[in-house]
């Protein structure tokens, strides 16, 4: 961010095993917990909005058949491997 806009701060209070995971999490990832926190927030507040989305679509046009799930599934099952991270191994 540049200088003269700053990142807002956000002071949060977690439960110990969770402030734990997210520690090793981040550590696991080589990000800060600041960075690994911000991604995980943008991806539950994305998840929201796809979620809200659906159900306005679903509202408009009717429930999605059993058929157009699964069919929901393995794509984004298929998303979802294509864009794991890979993990490296040590020489």
């Amino acid at each position: 961010m540049p200088l003269g806009n700053p990142s807002p701060k956000l002071a949060i209070t977690v439960d110990p095993e969770t402030h734990k995971d997210v520690k090793a999490a981040a550590n696991r990832e080589g990000l800060s917990v600041s960075a690994w926190m911000t991604i995980a927030a943008r991806e539950a507040l994305q998840r929201r909005a796809g979620l809200a989305a659906v159900a306005q679509w679903e509202k408009q046009h009717g429930a999605f058949t059993e058929a157009e799930m699964e069919e929901a599934r393995r794509s984004v099952g298929a998303q979802l491997r294509r864009a794991a991270p890979r993990t490296r191994r040590s020489a």
